[in-house]
Formats: C-alpha cells, sequence, structure tokens
C-alpha cells in the first residue's frame, strides 16, 4: 500500500499528514516553523525531517513505503530555495512522486478543489490566490516581512511596537499597548524593547495582544485591526479587478490565525470585499491547508 504525505509549513509551525490512498488520515503531527525564507533552509529541513519521522512514527508506517509528497512551504516559490528544498526533499523522503508548493497552492486545494474563486492567508505573513473557470492561477502579496505582508502578523506586531513608542515619545495617542507589550516580553519599559533580539516569528506572536486590547476598546488597538482588515481586502480586490469579476457571485475564503481569531478583522474584511464584488460570497476556510497538500499528492500518485 503507498502512502500520501503532506505538509503545510509556514512561519509559526509545520503541520504534516499521512494518509491512506482513500486520503482517510492516519497521523497529523506538528514541528517548527519551515518558511526557508525566515528561518534558513537548513533550520527548514531539520523541521520537515522532524515532522516525517513523527507522522511515520505515529501512523507505524515504515520509510520506504509513500507513494506521494506534497509540501507547501510559505516562501516555497523563490526559484533558488526551491531547488535546493525540492532536492533535499526527493533525498530525504523517499516516495515515487515529489510535489514541493507554497502554503498558498495547497490553501488554495484546500479551500476550493479545482472551483474558481480567492483564497486570502493572513498567518504570520499574507498573501491572496485566486484561480478563474480556466485554471490561470494569480497571487497578490506575499512579498516578504521586509517589503509586505500587510495585515499580517508580523505587519501588526511591529505596528503595534512603532505605536507603543510613538506614544512614549508624545508622537502618537496614548495606549495600553505599551504596557501588554512589556507585560508580554519582560520589559521594565517600552525604549528596551529595541536592544531585544526578535525574530519575525516573535514580533508575529505579539498580534494577540493587539486583538486584546481592541476588544477592550484601546483605540489604537482598534485602528490596527481596521487597518489590516483593509489591507488583506485590498489584496482581495486587486484579484478581483485582475479577473473582471466585480459582478459574480464569487468565493473569497479566508485562512490564517489573523482572519480564525478576530472576528473585527473578518467584520471589516468582509465589509470591504463587498464594496470590490457585492455579491461575493466571504467566508472562513474549513479545512486545514496540510488536507490541500494531501489532495494534491493524490493526484500525483494517480499520475
Amino acid at each position: 500500500m503507498g502512502y500520501l504525505l503532506g505538509i503545510d509549513g509556514g512561519g509559526t509551525r509545520t503541520t504534516a499528514c499521512l494518509a491512506d490512498p482513500r486520503l482517510s488520515i492516519l497521523s497529523r503531527v506538528q514541528a517548527g516553523p519551515s518558511n526557508p525564507i525566515k528561518v534558513g533552509v537548513a533550520s527548514a529541513q531539520r523541521e520537515l525531517a522532524r515532522a516525517y519521522g513523527l507522522a511515520l512514527r505515529e501512523a507505524h508506517v515504515q520509510p520506504g513505503n509513500l507513494d506521494a509528497v506534497c509540501a507547501g512551504l510559505a516562501g516555497g516559490d523563490s526559484a533558488p530555495v526551491r531547488k535546493r528544498m525540492l532536492t533535499w526533499l526527493r533525498k530525504s523522503i523517499p516516495a515515487r512522486a515529489h510535489l514541493l508548493t507554497t502554503d498558498a497552492a495547497i490553501t488554495l486545494a484546500a479551500a476550493l478543489g479545482e472551483s474558481t474563486g480567492i483564497i486570502v492567508i493572513a498567518g504570520t505573513g499574507s498573501i491572496a490566490y485566486g484561480r478563474d473557470q480556466h485554471g490561470r492561477v494569480l497571487r497578490v502579496g506575499g512579498w516578504g516581512s521586509l517589503f509586505d505582508d500587510a495585515g499580517s502578523g508580523y505587519d501588526m506586531g511591529r505596528k503595534a511596537v512603532a505605536c507603543a513608542l510613538h506614544a512614549y515619545d508624545g508622537r502618537g495617542k496614548p495606549t495600553r499597548l505599551a504596557d501588554s507589550i512589556c507585560r508580554e516580553l519582560g520589559l521594565g519599559r517600552i525604549t528596551e524593547i529595541v536592544a531585544k533580539p526578535l525574530t519575525s516569528r516573535n514580533i508575529a506572536a505579539l498580534f494577540p495582544l493587539v486583538q486584546a486590547e481592541a476588544r477592550a476598546g484601546d483605540a489604537v488597538a482598534r485602528r490596527l485591526c481596521r487597518e489590516a482588515a483593509g489591507d488583506l481586502a485590498e489584496m482581495a480586490s486587486a484579484l478581483i479587478k485582475q479577473f473582471r469579476w466585480r459582478h459574480r457571485s464569487i468565493q473569497v475564503i479566508c485562512s490564517g490565525g489573523v482572519f480564525q481569531s478576530s472576528p473585527m478583522i473578518r467584520r471589516v474584511f468582509t465589509q470591504r470585499v463587498h464594496d470590490a464584488a457585492p455579491m461575493a460570497r466571504v467566508s472562513l476556510l474549513r479545512r486545514e491547508p496540510v488536507e490541500g497538500a494531501l489532495l494534491l499528492a493524490s493526484k500525483l500518485g494517480q499520475s
């Protein structure tokens, strides 16, 4: 029997599922982040290998029995990185067929199957993908934390720190975000953050503080949530415009921790998307992205 392995590798964690040919899931495990752009190729490979080993052990399956592997990695569409990662994947995870793609591609498969529509992912990073009735796939955003990732957990965490520092300086409105960040990071005062070695993952982990303060009524935190929703809706709107879907009843699927945990962001996002396409049907992703990786792996196994 040939088994299928699906992997969802993001900037926060890696999820792997082992399934039989009928897509019945035999094991579901997690490891650390495996976005090669953000954590480095060696670290990404180490976490992917760990997830692979855990998935086989939990399902009591021996190595060498895989029919197909699909790994969807954030940052997996960078050409030089993709070549190195695919070479490593073929060598380190033996299977008859391998597919290395992006986290957006497996989320698209999980959300829409082969249907038309748009997905917007907002986790540590952010990106939007769309597919039309001809199978054409377009993307917007996802150009990394240095230049983009608008509306992501990282973006909101970074802006929260900036707003707290501006409030300290008297350049910005008062906000409870400074106290929240100091408690979270063990700081005496917010200015100490500039000397603290924070990774992108650490900064993205500040997003729940923004959400909590927004719920508590902090005006600055609420503004950051509205801005994030607008940035994410802008990505969906760009795809709507490119596909000429303004007057279509299209699916717009939201995925990632930012959408999952913030009703405010979902609400404002939906309003802004409806400005671009009044008949759009906005909803949360009902399946895990890793299930999309399994779907793509099953197609590999059939080819």
